[in-house]
């Protein structure tokens, strides 16, 4: 992406774009007005992956460059890179990051997540994360918005796609993060073990209390060691249009 001087929210948007305020740091966000945005799930994520000071971080398939974006600003990590297939969209996060001038901080690359690796160096991060499509291929009614279509079902790519680069990504010892579908778990910690990354902590989100889980919250260590933790789940409501305390403090939603 080429870099710009002129960050006035003016003619930094589009027409069919809108500015939200993410009550971190006074960032904002560019997003479609009709389009896909991002949700709870990125959100979550961000505030499970544990960077440190000074540490390398990609995120694949970053869409609207969320992630890097609240990463940026809740840890130390030294830069953040948010690779994204999808040409309007890459070209919308980079926006974002030149509306909060973290040009120096972030980067944006448009690529195929199949291509990560090539694209940016085997054993080049100490972070890896994701928020991937979790429907395959032929699961589900596809959206018929192409972009949303993308980002919810496996057309561009696959799991085992997303876990074989991040297992080239990252430096031995380095660390992924993946919010997913409980459905999919017993798939995912194959998958993970499969590629030499061994899940070590993992949380379930529930909408209520009372209702089973629809989000898994993994980490997983390259070269990790054979055991893992499961921590206390997340509720996101505490009653319909309520959100709990946790989610209110803990990520700022």
């Amino acid at each position: 992406m080429e870099n710009t001087d002129n960050t006035n929210t003016d003619r930094i948007m589009k027409e069919d774009e809108r500015i939200d305020d993410l009550q971190r740091n006074h960032y904002q966000i560019i997003q479609k007005k009709n389009g896909f945005r991002f949700g709870m799930d990125a959100v979550l994520l961000s505030g499970f992956a544990r960077v440190k000071q000074g540490e390398e971080v990609i995120d694949l398939g970053t869409g609207t460059g969320i992630i890097p974006i609240l990463l940026e600003a809740k840890t130390k990590g030294r830069h953040f890179t948010g690779l994204e297939i999808q040409k309007e969209i890459a070209e919308m996060a980079f926006r974002s990051v030149l509306l909060n001038k973290l040009e120096n901080r972030i980067t944006i690359l448009q690529g195929d997540i199949k291509e990560a690796s090539r694209l940016c160096g085997r054993a080049s991060f100490d972070v890896v994360t994701s928020n991937p499509p979790y429907m395959v291929r032929q699961q589900g009614l596809k959206n018929p918005n192409a972009i949303k279509a993308i980002s919810r079902h496996e057309i561009f790519c696959t799991l085992v796609d997303v876990v074989r680069e991040t297992a080239l990504l990252l430096k031995s010892g380095g660390r992924f993060y993946l919010v997913h579908r409980p459905r999919r778990l017993a798939e995912i910690i194959c998958v993970l073990r499969e590629y030499g990354l061994e899940p070590k902590r993992m949380k379930l989100v529930h909408s209520f209390a009372d209702r089973e889980a629809n989000m898994v919250l993994i980490e997983a260590v390259k070269g990790g060691g054979v055991m893992m933790k499961v921590e206390a789940p997340i509720i996101v409501f505490e009653e319909p249009g309520v959100y709990s305390e946790e989610i209110r403090t803990t990520y700022g939603y």
